[in-house]
Parts: C-alpha cells; structure tokens; sequence
C-alpha cells in the first residue's frame, strides 16, 4: 500500500475538516479512503490532488450535487471523458458570467469611492 497521511495532515493540507473530509467520503464525493492496519484513514498524493481540485470547483460556485455527479462519472471511467468535459465547459460559463458581472460591480464600486474621495478633498 502507498504511504500516505492521517485525517489530520490531510485535513491541514487541504484547509478542509476533518468533519467535511469525512462527509465528502460518505456522500461519495471521495472514494473510500484507503485505511492503514490500525483502520485510520490513509490519504495518498492522489486524494490529495483529487481534494486540490474539488475546492476549486467548490470555490468557484459548483454546487454539491453536481460536483458528485462528476466524481461518480470519474469513477466510471474514461468513457465518461466527454460528459466531464460538457460539465466543465457549463461550469467555466456560470463562472465567467460571475465574474463578468463582479467586474461590473466593481466598477460602480471604483465610481463611488472616488465619487465620495474628490467630495473629501473639496
């Protein structure tokens, strides 16, 4: 078995819980972790890249559900490549039309602060 890390190193690798570790492993969003001979939970480089990129998708918005649907297609394997893909493509346009419209409100924002900036300076 590959050498690996506790709940607890990975739960600080990651910044996520070990409650939430725990939780992505029941609902199926992380395979069944490996378990060393004492039964504690055994993280390998790749459950750690796998977390790496379910925060990213997490960070940026995707919802619970869809991210388990994605795991569930991976585990699947690679002819699901196209279905993961269609996902993501979806997922990078909700993403864009954010921060489209952050952008927006961050122009209103700039306006206002240098609109009450030169009022200060009057």
């Amino acid at each position: 078995m590959p050498m690996g890390i506790t709940i607890q190193e990975a739960s600080r690798t990651s910044g996520l819980s070990a409650h939430t570790l725990r939780y992505y492993e029941r609902i199926g969003l992380i395979h069944e972790v490996e378990r060393d001979a004492g039964g504690r939970r055994n993280y390998t480089t790749p459950d750690l890249d796998w977390l790496a990129f379910l925060i990213r998708l997490r960070s940026t918005g995707m919802p619970i559900a869809a991210m388990c649907r994605y795991a569930e297609l991976r585990r699947q394997g690679p002819e699901t490549f196209a279905e993961r893909r269609r996902m993501l493509q979806a997922h990078r346009e909700r993403v864009r039309a954010q921060i489209a419209q952050l952008t927006e409100d961050l122009t209103v924002l700039d306006y206002k602060i240098d609109f009450y900036t030169a009022q200060e300076s009057e």
